[in-house]
């Protein structure tokens, strides 16, 4: 046992010569860390939909969210973020930055949130408010697959429910 401890540093100073040798290891070393810290965070990718503030093209953020055993919760995170609005300084939020989630509920495959009243507000860098709650009812319903419907309220009116109904059930038939 001693001379394996005497030889290891010996070998490992023969391993570590060959350049390509040390970046194979600190490749494994850094791959092997960020298995470890994903698997122990629990996170998971989302996908945020923002749009550019020049030519309102569609530009698509992921992000690492924690993940629950409660689905509701993993809901409210998604939404929070999407108030929260894009990383990048050049892309514009859907919602005014005062917009909250005032209330959250997840049941038989339908969430009802229910937004602050300035959600009814357009952005101060622009938009149209009905493409912003069309985007964040959409990106509920791609990043959430058992979700089956969203119900959007503003200070506890409905929003748009009528309209979505009527865009959702045509994609669905196509």
């Amino acid at each position: 046992m001693n001379a394996v401890i005497k030889d290891a540093p010996a070998g490992l100073m023969a391993f570590m010569r060959n350049r390509s040798r040390r970046r194979l290891l600190v490749l494994f070393l850094l791959g092997s860390f960020a298995f470890i810290e994903f698997t122990v965070l629990g996170l998971v990718r989302r996908t945020f939909v923002f749009y550019s503030i020049n030519n309102w093209s569609i530009i698509v953020e992921d992000r690492m969210l924690r993940r629950s055993s409660n689905r509701e919760l993993d809901i409210v995170r998604y939404v929070e973020e999407v108030l929260l609005g894009p990383v990048s300084p050049d892309l514009a939020p859907q919602f005014p930055r005062e917009t909250r989630l005032r209330s959250l509920l997840y049941r038989n495959g339908v969430v009802y949130a229910d937004l602050s009243e300035s959600a009814a507000l357009p952005p101060l860098e622009g938009g149209d408010v009905f493409r912003n709650f069309r985007t964040l009812n959409e990106g509920i319903r791609r990043n959430f697959s058992y979700v089956k419907d969203v119900r959007l309220f503003i200070a506890g009116n409905a929003a748009f429910y009528d309209e979505f109904q009527r865009i959702f059930s045509v994609e669905r038939d196509k």
